[in-house]
């Protein structure tokens, strides 16, 4: 009998398959970013009643593949104030653990390679905490893009690093945190063994607050709608990638994409019964947990929290970037630290026999209850305080919230102009020829 970190199965493949399981890992990757870009556009444009893509290919399912081509031989750009070094390798570093992270989600059980008489695991590999592997490789994207908006030499391309790096760490703590009950259920960090503790039940039905906030961090862990806020087109132009351009530029958003599959695979595999097949199919269809039609089943799944992504798009506005990081350090850790010590506390006392089946079935819808009754508390704001006290603030004592002005009233007309060291001219022609044709639509 298999114990939860029995991972026998693994590791003992011809080089051939781990090379084939790699390479169609990648081309699905791929695939399914060009099919979620088109789907994004044809769903937002529905909910805004207009057409979307349908020019390119059937149903216009082309356009993305055509947008990419496109990118590809556009000019690439690289500012000159720029670090050339790293503003080349932040992208790289962004796609590439985006990619890595699949290696230890399952797509199914053990099948027989077509054409051979090879059998595996519709797995790379597995290993005893690879679900930790997952939240460690997808930290290394944050380096990309807090270094590409650094070396691009932009105070917005910098700003929207630094949006970023506060937002993914604040939230990789409570998406961490939301993974400990699943932990604590399953006795395994393995994602093998994970999957295979949710034969009887899924873990997205008995553990739902620990679901509720992996769905809302996986939102903000990805630079979503409503959570973009390095990309704040609005405040920062374009966030991070403002100065990039051409294939650099697609990287970007093929890492973003790529992400969202990875933590949308991740939600399936932990809380959804990986490739188990939903509704309890298997009850009365004894084949639909063998062969290849688990696949069928896990990204179907997969799909449908990829339509949450682009259903959220379509209908919420954008937060405020401290309502964002309020609601992450102020709501969400301290529920999912509760919610820790309430699983743990009901874990236990089910091992020990405790309460009957009633008394913990009572305990649970109390704990939910508080877990939704939390999100609806709000803070004091001051419009709420009515006998608030107004403090006098002289208009130029330099506190807030009036900032002190300059000496000589304020500043007008344009900012200082940015100087870059220029190489000198080869010729006087080339002099000659810069000066007509700066002077040139002035005399027009």
């Amino acid at each position: 009998m298999k114990t939860a970190d029995d991972l026998s199965d693994f590791g003992h493949d011809p080089w051939w398959v781990i090379l084939l399981k790699a390479v169609l890992i990648f081309l699905v990757l791929v695939l399914l970013t060009l099919f979620n870009i088109w789907w994004e556009r044809r769903v937002v444009a529905r909910m805004q009643h207009r057409i979307g893509p349908n020019v390119h290919g059937p149903f216009g399912l082309l356009q993305s593949l055509a947008d990419g081509a496109k990118l590809m031989f556009k000019e690439d750009i690289i500012p000159t104030a720029a670090d050339r070094v790293v503003f080349i390798t932040a992208p790289i570093l962004s796609v590439v653990p985006a990619f890595v992270t699949f290696s230890v989600i399952p797509f199914g059980p053990e099948v027989k390679i077509p054409f051979t008489d090879t059998y595996t695991r519709l797995q790379l590999t597995d290993m005893p905490v690879a679900v930790l592997f997952v939240m460690a490789v997808a930290s290394i994207g944050i380096y990309g893009i807090v270094l590409g908006g650094w070396s691009s030499g932009s105070t917005y391309s910098l700003l929207g690093g630094l949006r970023s790096s506060a937002q993914m760490i604040s939230y990789e703590v409570a998406m961490g945190l939301a993974l400990v009950a699943v932990f604590i259920y399953a006795g395994s960090m393995s994602t093998s063994a994970i999957v295979d503790a949710q034969d009887d039940l899924w873990f997205g039905l008995i553990l739902v607050p620990s679901f509720v906030i992996y769905v809302i961090a996986m939102i903000g862990e990805t630079n979503r709608a409503p959570f973009d806020l390095p990309e704040a087109e609005g405040e920062l132009v374009g966030g991070f990638h403002t100065e990039y351009s051409s294939i650099k530029f697609a990287l970007f958003f093929l890492a973003e994409y790529v992400n969202m599959a990875t933590v949308s695979a991740l939600a399936t595999t932990l809380f959804l019964g990986g490739w188990r097949a939903p509704f309890w199919i298997d009850s009365f269809w004894a084949g639909a947990n063998q062969g290849y039609w688990p696949v069928l089943w896990f990204f179907g799944k997969v799909l449908f929290f990829i339509f949450i992504f682009i259903w959220l798009r379509g209908s919420l506005p954008r937060l405020r970037y401290d309502q964002f990081m309020a609601f992450g350090w102020k709501r969400l850790i301290p529920v999912s630290l509760a919610w820790i010590f309430a699983v743990a506390t009901l874990r236990v006392a089910r091992l020990e026999g405790w309460f009957d089946q009633r008394n913990l079935l009572i305990l649970i819808g109390a704990a939910l209850v508080v877990f939704l009754g939390l999100f609806f508390v709000g803070e004091k704001t001051p419009e709420d305080d009515a006998t608030a006290v107004a403090v006098p603030v002289t208009p130029r004592a330099g506190g807030f919230p009036t900032p002190p002005m300059p000496a000589g009233g304020a500043v007008r007309g344009a900012a200082a102009p940015l100087t870059f060291p220029t190489r000198p001219v080869g010729s006087a022609a080339g002099t000659a020829t810069g000066t007509a044709t700066a002077t040139g639509p002035e005399e027009n």
